[in-house]
């Protein structure tokens, strides 16, 4: 609660009220992590302060040079002004209740009624003052906070740096972090600039009073927050670590509960209910025990702090009594100097009096600081990271070029057909450093459709991977001849990661990746269709949008990012439902209604509905990974017809032996062997006499 009006006419002896740093309150409903790896120990190396600094400006300076710079200086200088003008209300009521105390003491009715009727016109003065500053502070730390939102957001989103999170665990719970403590960061932040800024002006307006008053009673004070402080750092530093700590503990075990949400029938399948609850109470508990340690830590800061804020109630009227006893001073002095004491005090013992709010505080500037190193990181990796070399590159091309084949003995012969990639002396090591792909070089031209066949864990999804830019440890050069006609310069995802639009991906290059479990977005089936080509995003709650930011209007990488194409209409989509076999969806379920698709549908439906993506994208190349796994054979059939088609070319991952009638080529990659440096793949043509003897050895 800020420097309030009663602050200064409160009765003798009570404690001023101050502007408090308070973290913001945590809306659980919405955290959930995404890791629930952390690489975070409870051993945990707390930051010094010069880091914490130094995240701190990182953090917060790109927003007051943003886009939205002007309308948040403007406001941020109303902020002040109006707690300046607070400060001169806090002043004037401190004579104020000189003045009233003085008339009740000396028991006279005229000044006391003048001074009560100027009380009543501070109120009337003051109070809009109050409040206009505390909504000019909320409505500015949420324009922060919004623009912070969208910022992190695509920089998440950039570069793949969600999913290099996500695979090597590298922080814990980013979406914690985007959702909680980008808001409480922008509100602590407003607060604790404003508690510094009131606290100067408060310490220049009263120290003069103060003083005026009795200057022994200004060296005591000073004594007093000096000494504090000192015992407070003492008794509370271990609180910001225990704070970072409470905040993963709590979202490990929010993620926990969601993953029993997403894999109810798994688990239910399974009857792994006993050891979900084991897994659910063994997180708890470790939440439960740091938040112990928090607590008595809290506890013991408490003590101290308890006591120093109720000492302060009789000690500047124990200092100036005995002026008041000698007849030297008036009674409403007395009320006068408390007052000035507790505002100076609080001024100089913020340290004392918000030491929890600053270490919890602390560990979110230590958090989203982290974080913000980390997005950095991945966007510069893509620009030095000297492990990291396989390139992929999509070169722009206008017309037909004449390229190499590969034959069955490794021997190069010229063809004419239309390139569409090439992969040269492609290497794929693990993290670990084993190989499991050995110098593969191979062409892919149009209507060249390719089965990639081994087993399981030789490495076939890696090389889906490499060609999708997801896998980049190894060596090699895959190359992409995408058709744009705006741009005809070569654009590689490592050289030059950071692009005019950087959200311009696969798709947008008529490019289009159908994994083996389909992703189904949170909404209607008609943004199942259309996603990721299109966007189909929904004014919230059929409210139309006002008084929004135009950086929360206007978001990179909305509406249509893949222009071939125009956006199918409702008829559209109802024939491709109809063509991939899920007419029945739509009378059973509409187009604009929302589910949870991820459970509603079979995962053999999720793969029609993938397939149905692909037929509205009309790609020229197809990458799939085992996406016909969970269907039959007379629908996967139907399938790859459909694809065939519509004359797109397509790379496929399986196992089944049927997958040969639909290619024109296969590559088998067997598993490396440790000890040998040849090549552990062959790659040969599909006739008719090679089908047979390809079944036959069951590829």
């Amino acid at each position: 609660h800020s420097n309030s009006i009663k602050s200064s006419y409160f009765i003798p002896f009570t404690c001023t009220h101050f502007l408090k740093l308070k973290p913001q309150k945590r809306n659980s409903s919405i955290k959930c992590s995404s890791s629930s790896n952390s690489p975070v120990s409870d051993a945990r190396k707390l930051p010094d302060v010069g880091t914490l600094y130094r995240r701190f400006l990182k953090v917060a300076k790109p927003y007051w040079s943003s886009e939205d710079k002007v309308q948040a200086r403007l406001q941020l200088a109303a902020v002040f002004a109006l707690t300046l003008g607070t400060t001169g209300i806090s002043v004037a009521f401190s004579f104020l209740g000189r003045d009233f105390y003085n008339a009740l003491a000396n028991k006279d009715q005229d000044q006391f009624m003048k001074q009560l009727l100027y009380y009543l016109g501070g109120f009337s003065v003051g109070i809009p003052v109050f409040v206009l500053r505390d909504y000019a502070k909320e409505t500015l730390s949420l324009r922060w906070r919004s623009w912070m939102t969208t910022f992190y957001m695509k920089r998440y989103l950039q570069n793949q740096s969600f999913y290099k999170i996500q695979s090597q665990s590298t922080i814990d719970n980013p979406d914690q972090r985007i959702v909680d403590d980008l808001s409480t960061f922008t509100g602590t932040a407003l607060a604790f600039s404003l508690t510094l800024f009131n606290a100067a002006i408060d310490l220049i307006s009263f120290s003069n009073i103060l003083f005026g008053i009795y200057p022994p009673l200004f060296i005591v004070l000073l004594i007093y927050s000096i000494g504090g402080t000192a015992i407070s750092i003492f008794l509370g530093k271990g609180l910001v670590n225990l704070n970072f700590l409470q905040e993963k503990k709590e979202a490990d075990f929010r993620y926990g509960l969601v993953r029993v949400r997403e894999n109810a029938e798994s688990i239910a399948f399974y009857s792994g209910e006993e050891n979900e609850l084991q897994m659910l109470v063994q997180r708890f508990s470790s939440a439960f025990q740091n938040l112990t340690r928090l607590l008595v830590a809290s506890r013991n800061l408490d003590f101290f702090t308890s006591g120093y804020r109720y000492f302060i109630q009789i000690l500047p009227a124990a200092v100036v009594a005995p002026l008041y006893f000698s007849g030297k001073i008036e009674f409403g002095v007395i009320n006068q100097s408390v007052s000035a004491f507790n505002h100076i005090l609080g001024d100089v013992s913020l340290i004392v009096y918000q030491f929890q709010a600053i270490s919890a505080f602390s560990a979110v500037i230590d958090r989203l600081g982290e974080f913000d190193d980390l997005l950095d990181s991945n966007i510069s990796e893509n620009l030095t990271d000297s492990t990291s070399n396989v390139y992929v590159i999509y070169q722009n091309v206008t017309s037909p070029t004449t390229q190499t084949l590969l034959d069955s003995n490794g021997s190069l012969t010229e063809g004419s057909s239309k390139k569409l990639v090439d992969l040269e002396h492609l290497t794929l090591v693990t993290p670990e450093k084993s190989t499991i792909l050995m110098d593969l070089t191979l062409s892919i031209n149009e209507k060249d459709n390719l089965l990639i066949t081994g087993p399981s864990g030789s490495g076939k999804t890696s090389l889906l991977r490499a060609m999708a830019g997801l896998w980049t440890s190894g060596s090699g050069k895959i190359t992409f001849y995408v058709k744009e006609s705006d741009d005809h310069q070569s654009i590689s995802t490592h050289e030059n990661a950071e692009e005019s639009d950087p959200f311009k991906n696969r798709t947008s290059r008529g490019i289009f990746f159908l994994p083996q479990k389909p992703y189904m977005v949170l909404g209607s089936l008609r943004q199942q269709l259309l996603y990721p080509t299109w966007a189909e995003i929904p004014t919230s709650d059929g409210v139309e949008q006002t008084g929004c930011p135009p950086f929360l209007l206007q978001t990179e990488g909305s509406g249509c990012v893949f222009t071939r194409s125009l956006k199918p209409t409702t008829e559209d989509l109802i024939k491709v439902l109809e063509d991939v076999r899920l007419g029945y969806l739509v009378p059973r379920f509409g187009l604009d209604s929302t589910y949870e698709w991820s459970s509603i549908l079979s995962l053999g439906e999720q793969q029609r509905l993938a397939f149905a993506r692909l037929l509205l994208a009309k790609p020229y190349l197809i990458l799939l990974d085992e996406s016909t796994s969970a269907l039959d054979e007379d629908n996967e059939d139907h399938l790859y017809r459909l694809i065939e088609a519509a004359d797109v070319t397509y790379v496929s991952i399986g196992h089944r032996r049927s997958l040969i009638n639909y290619h024109s080529k296969v590559l088998n990659i067997r598993k490396m062997d440790p000890q040998s440096t040849e090549r552990n793949w062959t790659i040969k043509p599909i006739n008719q006499e090679a089908r047979i003897r390809l079944s036959e050895i069951g590829l």
